[in-house]
């Protein structure tokens, strides 16, 4: 039964993917992407390369999973060979442990579609300053 509920999972995120990365949800609005991202800031910051709970996310679109020095990566995100591309960061922040099974991201997901897009504006807009 547990098999199911995961698979049904990957779908799901693999589902979400294609839909959100079609161009109706190619633009995100950065500021409503900090609001949300407050619920990360207890974990991560974006705005200095200095880790906490969870690794910095100074110019997380485009950089190589596990790849920020000084930050204990789960040995599920280590062998991840994932890129942060926006696609694969919408799949992720929607449901993390079923886009990386066994990382140690304690957080259960973004649900809002909305969110998730306006989240990586943020994330990109902030890296960029």
């Amino acid at each position: 039964m547990r098999d199911r509920k995961i698979g049904f999972a990957s779908i799901a995120a693999a589902l979400f993917v294609l839909l959100a990365s079609g161009p109706a949800w190619a633009e995100g609005d950065p500021a409503k992407g900090e609001k949300v991202f407050r619920k990360c800031k207890a974990c991560h910051v974006v705005d200095q390369e200095k880790n906490r709970v969870g690794p910095h996310l100074v110019g997380i679109v485009g950089r190589s999973a596990a790849s920020v020095e000084g930050f204990k990566y789960s040995k599920a995100m280590q062998g991840s060979g994932i890129t942060w591309t926006e696609e694969n960061l919408t799949a992720y922040l929607s449901d993390p442990r079923g886009f990386v099974k066994g990382n140690r991201m304690a957080f259960a997901g973004l649900k809002k579609e909305a969110d998730i897009v306006n989240v990586i504006a943020y994330l990109k807009q902030a890296s960029a300053q």
